[in-house]
């Protein structure tokens, strides 16, 4: 039997709702068990994770979870796989065809209700993707890596249009990126994670307003530069060398 790792530990952060708070650390650090705890996927061996006051004991779909890689069902149209997960829940299809509507129109995609996921570019793909997480309305919505197989242009447009999305429907967000750049374009704050067993290294408010948060923009914001270097930095990175 292989000897146990630990993967994290003395991990400890608050998620206000409406509130992005992304995750940066080394490789390795412990971010995708830290996300498979508050998923409800994994039960931590010391502490415990709460949501609304109330402690996660397993996977009860407080939360919708967002992958680097999009696993749409090529079998099914872009509707089918919005409402995929509604349908799990036993949803009436009539009324998961609406919720899903709205999603579709509203974001970008109406008119390809009916195409098959083979028809999409990767962008849309994503978007198909993270249109089926909003679709059930869950507590939380974890982020892995969302953007970090995209070309740079699809890359930027994404993160833009899902900040947008997120602060209009006043999402509660961890986002888990190893892009630093995009960590302070979409959070309101950022926790650095030591190497495993990951430990919170330091938490960093971003304090840039929502209106200046556009991909392209923020990195004139002298606060873009300062936490950049700051960032880079506690994650043992001499960018100047």
């Amino acid at each position: 039997t292989p000897e146990a790792v630990t993967a994290i530990a003395d991990i400890s952060f608050d998620l206000h709702r409406g509130e992005v708070v992304a995750i940066v650390g080394p490789s390795g650090c412990g971010k995708t068990t830290l996300f498979n705890v508050i998923a409800g996927l994994l039960e931590p061996t010391r502490g415990r994770i709460n949501v609304n006051g109330e402690p996660v004991h397993s996977a009860t779909g407080h939360v919708g979870y967002m992958l680097q890689k999009d696993l749409l069902l090529p079998w099914r149209t872009v509707m089918d796989n919005v409402i995929v997960g509604l349908q799990v829940r036993n949803t009436p299809r009539k009324e998961a065809e609406a919720k899903a509507k709205v999603l579709i129109e509203a974001y970008g995609l109406k008119g390809f209700e009916d195409a098959y996921p083979s028809a999409l570019s990767g962008g849309m793909r994503q978007r198909v993707a993270f249109m089926r997480t909003l679709a059930f309305e869950p507590d939380v919505i974890l982020l892995d890596e969302p953007f970090s197989a995209l070309d740079s242009q699809t890359r930027l447009i994404l993160q833009s249009d899902v900040l947008r999305i997120i602060r209009e429907r006043s999402c509660s967000v961890v986002l888990v990126t190893h892009d630093v750049g995009e960590a302070i374009t979409m959070a309101d704050r950022i926790v650095v994670i030591t190497s495993r067993p990951g430990r919170v290294k330091s938490v960093h408010r971003v304090g840039i307003d929502a209106d200046r948060r556009h991909p392209l923009k923020i990195r004139k914001e002298p606060r873009f530069t300062e936490l950049y270097d700051a960032i880079w930095a506690e994650l043992g990175i001499d960018l100047a060398a």
